[in-house]
């Protein structure tokens, strides 16, 4: 008999979201939230310096990306931010709960944001 691993199983949409302290982000003319990451590192410090490459990399996030990014405050609940979401977009949010938790996946595998009471795997 094989013995399997005991996965953690996360309800994602229980998860209270904070954003990361070192991201900095703005609003551009379009009013579109940009988030700017600092490229460091010495290969980073070298590019900059030798190929002209930028020490902010911009990510521009879309019109649910910047509607959810202000509601991060590290006390609602994925599940709160996707109700508002739902109230904001109606219909073109759906599936609503599969893209928020995908979203949240995608932004905490940036380290864009962690989770406050995530447990521990």
């Amino acid at each position: 008999m094989s013995k399997k691993k005991k996965e953690l199983q996360i309800n994602y949409l229980d998860l209270i979201p904070e954003r990361s302290a070192q991201l900095r982000w703005h609003t551009d003319i379009r009013g579109r939230m940009v988030l700017e990451i600092e490229n460091k590192g010495a290969f980073n410090t070298i590019a900059q310096k030798l190929f002209g490459k930028p020490r902010y990399t911009k990510i521009h996030l879309d019109d649910n990306g910047t509607f959810i990014w202000p509601l991060i405050d590290g006390r609602k609940t994925v599940e709160d931010i996707a109700a508002l979401v739902k109230d904001e977009f109606g219909e073109k949010a759906e599936p609503l709960y599969p893209r928020i938790v995908k979203y949240f996946q995608i932004m905490e595998s940036y380290h864009f944001v962690n989770f406050i009471n995530k447990p521990e795997k």
